[in-house]
This record gives C-alpha cells, structure tokens and sequence, in this order.
C-alpha cells in the first residue's frame, strides 16, 4: 500500500456523502484523519479547501483539495490502486456504473427532498414520482448488470454499493426524522422490492453495518437539519 503523504477527510455526522468517502478508505487500508465540520458555522480550512461550494466531503491529500464524493472516490481508486477496487477495470462497465452513481444522486437523492417540500396532491404526486425513479433504477441495474451484482465486488463493498448503501441503508432513520411533514412513509418496500432487497444486502455487509450513524442520533440530527426553529 501507498502510505505515501498525509490524508485528511473534511466531513459531517450523518452525512452520506461523507461516509462513503470513508468506507472507501476504509477498505483500502488508508491511513487519514477526520475532521468534524460544523456546517452552521463552516471552518476556515473548509472555505479554503472548497471555495466554490462550500460543502463536505473533501478530501486533504498532502495538503491538496479533492471535492465532490464521486469524485474522491474515483481519486482514491486511481491513486491507491491496490486491491480491492472499487471500479471495476472494464472502461464500458464503469462508465454504466458512474451514471447509475450520478443518477442516484441527482434523481433519486433530490426526488426524497421533493416530498417534504410540498402538501398534498403535490406531495402525492411527489411520492409518486420517487416510486418511478426506483423503479428507473431497477429496471436499468437489471439491465446493465445481468450477470453481476454492481453493488459488490467479490466479498467487498463497490463504488455503487458505497454510493447507495451510505443513503439507503439508513432510511428508516430519514423516514422517522420526517415523518410528520410527509404524512406518510415516502419510501414503499413492497412497490420497490427490489431496490429493498439491495439494501438489505448492502446493509448485511459488516463494513456498511459497523460504520452506519446509530439510528437515535441520526434522526435528531435529521430533525434538526429538517424542521430547524427559523430564528427571529
């Protein structure tokens, strides 16, 4: 392994986008620090390591910025390319499982947002069309994968496995944190079985289950970030 430089992680408690950065250092073996970011009241080191959008994940290596979760993910594949990787050699194959990632992530992830923000018909509709979009998802990983699980490899987590399994695998935490503003449950086992099934798989897997947020401090953070009280 390449114990080369210093690698630092810039991230927040219950954020998914942090945590797959770490289980994929985590399964590389790296050695890194972490750092707990306040986002109501971002550090210095957080405005100069990303300055355009100001956010977590970013990843310090010998003091170099890497934003945006996908992207370090890519970044720690390519620089620690020791095994186990997390994408897999075939150039066809990883483009498919970049654009399922990127479509989870501004489909699927955006769609669950969509329902708090509306009442009624609009947030029938809303749960409706995040319905649809798993649906998508399912049918299109059934297609493009066939033969394979795109969500392991071999006995290991994936690039699309962290990617999911670090949002997914805590829905019932984000179903209790929000309940009273969506009515109901937005998500639906039975209509998306399915999907279901994969995280239940991802969430079996002892580095997914070892390094999910407990259940109980997960949904007060979520309630926080949700319903905070305005200030006046």
């Amino acid at each position: 392994m390449d114990e080369s430089g210093e690698v630092v992680l810039l991230g927040t408690f219950g954020s998914s986008y942090s945590k797959r950065v770490e289980l994929a250092l985590k399964l590389k073996g790296i050695p890194f620090a972490y750092v707990e970011e306040d986002l109501t009241s971002k550090s210095d080191l957080l405005l100069r390591s990303n300055p355009v959008h100001q956010k977590v994940p970013v990843l310090l290596h010998n003091g170099r910025p890497i934003c945006d979760s996908l992207l370090i993910l890519e970044y720690i594949d390519e620089h620690w390319c020791n095994a186990p990787k997390l994408l897999p050699e075939d150039p066809y194959t990883r483009s498919q499982i970049r654009f399922w990632a990127d479509f989870y992530d501004q489909k699927v992830k955006l769609a669950t947002y969509h329902v708090l923000k509306t009442k009624g018909k609009d947030q029938d509709k809303a749960r409706e069309d995040f319905v649809g979009l798993l649906r998508v998802f399912e049918e299109g990983i059934q297609r493009d994968f066939p033969t394979k699980s795109p969500f392991f490899n071999g006995e290991n987590l994936s690039f699309l496995g962290m990617v999911i399994g670090t949002s997914a695998c805590s829905y019932q935490a984000f179903e209790e944190a929000t309940f009273e503003e969506a009515i109901s449950k937005i998500t639906d086992r039975e209509r998306n079985a399915l999907f279901f099934s994969w995280v239940d798989e991802l969430k079996a897997h002892p580095l997914m289950s070892e390094n999910l947020p407990p259940h109980g401090q997960l949904v007060a953070k979520l309630k926080a970030k949700f319903f905070r009280t305005p200030k006046v």
